[in-house]
């Protein structure tokens, strides 16, 4: 088991978004979590897409972001 397997399962306060820095290779394990940990919502930073697990995703109920910096999307919503 690696080191990172099951961390959102020992975050002690409810998850409202689960931001993935990882290679798409390891989105579908962290999106795994986030459905089950009950997370509103999955962002995918810029480079990272994963059509298969955002479907699985979206009809888990979960709002989902791909290919896109949160940084640079709150700047623009927020005229920065």
């Amino acid at each position: 088991m690696s080191l990172e397997a099951d961390i959102l399962c020992a975050v002690p306060e409810p998850v409202e978004v689960v931001q993935v820095f990882r290679r798409p290779r390891y989105v579908p394990r962290v999106v795994a979590e986030a459905i089950y940990i009950g997370a509103r919502a999955v962002w995918m930073q810029q480079g990272i897409t994963h059509e298969a697990v955002a479907r699985r995703a979206r009809r888990a109920g979960l709002a989902v972001v791909m290919d896109r910096c949160m940084r640079t999307e709150h700047g623009r919503l927020s005229g920065e």
